[in-house]
């Protein structure tokens, strides 16, 4: 799987090929990829403005830059063929699902926890309250 040598897209030909479906489908990718690489960017940059938001913006804002990246390898290995772009990104793909993955763990760990401080602070209330 480490060998990415033996993957060609199709010869260049002197008249330019219309792309097929996984042509268009790839270009699609790599621009989805780059429109949310974008939306992270600015929403960890707004985020950012607070310090408890910077706790979240800063890793957001970085796995955006990671994706925008990704998406720029894989447009330059489309141009030309050169497995080395192949493979840089997909290492910058990997880096943001990893990035994502901590966020989403570190988020619902949060949430729990936030859940868990309401129950006991309505529970210390009302146990409070049945003591008068």
């Amino acid at each position: 799987m480490e060998d990415f040598n033996e993957i060609k897209l199709e010869e260049e030909m002197e008249q330019p090929k219309p792309m097929g479906v996984f042509g268009v489908m790839f270009s699609r990718m790599t621009s989805d990829m780059r429109f949310l690489g974008m939306f992270y960017i600015v929403y960890g940059g707004l985020a950012c403005l607070s310090i408890i938001g910077a706790i979240i913006g800063i890793p957001l804002l970085i796995s955006g830059l990671r994706l925008r990246e990704s998406a720029d390898e894989l447009n330059s290995f489309r141009d030309t063929n050169d497995s080395s772009f192949l493979r840089r990104g997909f290492e910058l793909q990997g880096k943001f699902f990893r990035i994502q993955k901590i966020i989403i763990i570190v988020g619902i760990v949060i949430t729990v926890l936030y859940v868990v401080g309401i129950i006991f602070f309505f529970g210390a209330i009302i146990s409070g309250a049945g003591n008068y």
